[in-house]
């Protein structure tokens, strides 16, 4: 089976391309926010703040059972500290799945602040980043490998390289436009 788990600021794009993969692979999609969006929902946390890794964990725990059950995972998290990223690596040597993680970046801050400012939610009740607290998010750089894909481009286009790229070496390199 088959992990695949998206991870970059706010804004890069992550959410078009994991569920345009998820879609391409007919794959099982987990979108990190609609498990957080679920705890709010619930009132078992009291604002968005103050919901921590609760929403990782549920995801965590959804993803194991699709792969139990021979069903391949696309997830779609921010995943900006290594302890997170921890987790989907325990669950993928736990399930014996095969791990990619693509890393989506935005080159050009014009484009993602405009993606960040023009954003709005599509979960009921949920707070979308501004630029400000996007440029101040605390991100851990990465370790190990994972293919870097910078979603400047077409989506279209990324996603069937990044379903391409996932038969290849992870710590490959997807440029949304050809280097200048």
């Amino acid at each position: 089976m088959r992990l695949v788990v998206f991870g970059g600021l706010p804004g890069t794009g992550k959410t078009t391309l994991s569920a345009g993969l998820a879609r391409r692979l007919r794959a099982t999609y987990l979108r990190v926010d609609a498990f957080e969006n679920g705890l709010l929902t619930a009132g078992l946390v009291a604002a968005q703040a103050g919901i921590g890794p609760a929403g990782y964990i549920l995801a965590n725990g959804v993803a194991r059972n699709c792969l139990l059950e021979r069903l391949d995972v696309v997830v779609d998290a921010v995943n900006p500290v290594e302890i997170a990223r921890d987790g989907w690596r325990t669950l993928a040597a736990e399930t014996r799945s095969e791990l990619t993680f693509v890393e989506v970046t935005c080159s050009d801050p014009r484009v993602h602040r405009g993606r960040v400012e023009g954003r709005v939610a599509d979960l009921p009740g949920w707070l979308v980043p501004d630029w400000a607290s996007v440029r101040t998010h605390p991100y851990e750089p990465w370790q190990g490998e994972r293919l870097v894909v910078d979603n400047v481009g077409d989506p279209a286009t990324l996603v069937a390289m990044i379903e391409t790229a996932l038969g290849r070496h992870p710590a490959e390199r997807i440029p949304g436009r050809p280097d200048r």
